[in-house]
């Protein structure tokens, strides 16, 4: 029993190394997309989305017309534009980066929803484009 227990608590302490070691950034596209994904699981997860009530603009994911990296822009913009909760969007905001690879892009300001509605929205979306690059290299 001893040896049991001395082998839980090093499995608990190896466990507890991983959880606290921040992954490092994924250079492919596709693993971007899917740390963005996991990102807003993360935020969704905790009692309340930090800066819930923060108005934001509201982005067009499902507009055809837009192009994806002009989407990942505007989303990147908005993201960015939540100073207070800055370091808890941080990560989001590195990776929505890279993957447009735009300086600047046009953002809309008329409509506004609340951050708690953006980031299922942006979820989607990057869960959406994440399966078509999956289906892109089945094919």
């Amino acid at each position: 029993m001893h040896r049991t227990l001395k082998a839980a608590l090093a499995l608990l302490c190896l466990a507890e190394l991983i959880a606290s070691t921040p992954l490092p950034m994924s250079s492919s596209p596709k693993l971007k997309l899917s740390d963005i994904t996991r990102g807003i699981q993360q935020l969704n997860r905790g009692e309340q989305v930090p800066c819930n009530d923060t108005r934001v603009a509201q982005v067009a994911f499902t507009d055809r017309k837009l192009l994806e990296q002009e989407l990942l822009c505007q989303a990147a913009t908005v993201l960015a534009k939540v100073t207070r909760c800055k370091k808890d969007y941080e990560p989001l905001i590195t990776n929505l980066q890279s993957l447009h690879g735009q300086t600047n892009c046009s953002l809309s300001t008329d409509n506004e929803i609340y951050l708690r509605n953006f980031l299922p929205a942006l979820g989607n979306f990057t869960q959406a484009l994440y399966r078509r690059i999956s289906a892109t290299a089945a094919n």
